[in-house]
């Protein structure tokens, strides 16, 4: 990892605070410690609590949180983590009353014995932050325990629109880049013309097309977007006109071959809020399956880009169309927010819903930048990291910008 070893650092050297939290036990169980990760609440079986001066938390739900693997061995009391980190593994061992730990075979003390309290193994926080490179920060006005989870290699989507041209240097950071440069008209036509989502002009020697090739011989994944919301119908109108479907559905798939693309991001938006929720759900699996079957006959991957399960917009089944799709991407800023980061509530609960319709290594977790700060931005990609998330999706270039390119760095492994 790229900032392991800063991160290394700063727990070594802010966790020495933590020995000394100034807090007895019985303030702790009464709930006056809190632990956030990545800005965030973290939800534990126990509350965390105080022995000695050390504060003592609950081993399982930080370590799955940050994607180690736990195992119990019943019979010698022994707790076995292990994080996978590239390619490599490193393990780290506890037995239960004792202060010998073992790390990769070796000898490593501990302030305070790993406890069982109501059936969940404690542990010292300061030592787990050690060991893991989670960043640890002591808060006394608030009471609360702040963790930063290490540098994570995840997969990542960049949308780029017209108006990101002067952001294109970001592009071979990213796995893929998804084009904005198509929609489905008010007359539910596919087409690269119009006032938006349209076709770019030429600026000087670079080209539309040249940007495309730059990007797949850069190895980052080229998509074709197409974009549409549905306010004039025009979804309604090519999801019950089974010939314009067809016609649609191939346009998209030899425009995308065509133009040199790998793969087609679909943002068809607004579907279900008024009228049949489950006619409209059927009709678009329709679609997809439709325009599945071209894609992949064409070699071209499909992402879908949809509204929350929480969000308004009821009309988009995520079980079929994962299956029908290479991934999805929760598009989670589609809230009624007026200003300001989306809240992470309503985020933590659409990657939750999604969890229960598809597996995780389908779900890519959408951050729209226009809204984040480069505080805010990490407590997305964190919670894309908490439940380990096939990756996350930034709208947009353009909108990056410095701060939050620095933040994003230190939060994610880009390619």
């Amino acid at each position: 990892m790229k900032v392991l070893g800063k991160l290394l650092l700063s727990s070594v050297i802010l966790a020495g605070s933590l020995s000394a939290i100034p807090l007895s036990a019985t303030q702790a169980a009464a709930g006056k410690v809190s632990i956030l990760l990545d800005g965030y609440a973290l939800p534990f079986p126990v509350q965390p609590t105080v022995m000695k001066g050390t504060t003592m938390v609950p081993f399982r739900a930080i370590s799955e949180a940050l994607g180690i693997q736990v195992t119990w061995n019943q019979k010698e009391q022994k707790i076995i983590a292990t994080k996978q980190s590239d390619g490599a593994a490193k393990q780290v061992v506890l037995t239960i009353g004792s202060k010998n730990a073992l790390v990769d075979g070796q000898a490593a003390p501990l302030s305070i014995a790993p406890q069982t309290i109501q059936n969940s193994t404690m542990i010292p926080l300061s030592f787990f932050s050690q060991q893991f490179g989670a960043a640890v920060a002591w808060d006394q006005t608030t009471q609360t325990v702040s963790i930063t989870s290490p540098q994570k290699d995840m997969y990542t989507m960049g949308f780029y629109a017209l108006s990101s041209f002067d952001e294109r240097a970001y592009i071979p950071s990213f796995d893929s880049i998804s084009f904005g440069w198509s929609r489905i008209d008010t007359n539910g036509q596919f087409t690269v013309q119009g006032k938006e989502y349209k076709w770019p002009q030429a600026a000087g020697d670079v080209t539309p097309e040249s940007i495309i090739q730059d990007a797949a011989q850069q190895g980052t994944s080229p998509y074709l977007m197409v974009y549409s919301v549905d306010s004039s119908l025009e979804l309604t109108k090519n999801l019950e006109d089974t010939a314009l479907q067809e016609s649609t559905t191939s346009q998209i798939v030899a425009t995308a071959s065509e133009k040199g693309f790998k793969g087609i991001a679909l943002d068809l938006e607004g579907l279900g809020l008024t009228g049949d929720k489950n006619k409209v759900k059927t009709e678009y699996n329709a679609f997809i399956k439709n325009l599945s079957t071209k894609a992949r006959q064409a070699g071209l991957k499909l992402t879908l880009v949809l509204h929350p399960l929480n969000s308004s917009y009821s009309g988009y089944d995520y079980k079929i169309l994962s299956s029908l799709a290479d991934d999805l991407v929760i598009m989670a800023y589609a809230f009624e927010q007026e200003k300001g980061p989306e809240p992470l509530n309503k985020v933590d609960e659409a990657i939750r819903l999604a969890l229960k319709e598809t597996n995780k290594d389908k779900l890519i977790l959408g951050i729209s930048l226009g809204s984040e700060n480069a505080t805010s931005v990490n407590s997305k990609i964190g919670l894309a990291k908490r439940y380990d998330l096939k990756g996350v999706a930034f709208w947009r270039l353009g909108l990056i910008g410095q701060p939050a390119w620095a933040q994003i760095n230190q939060s994610i492994e880009m390619k």
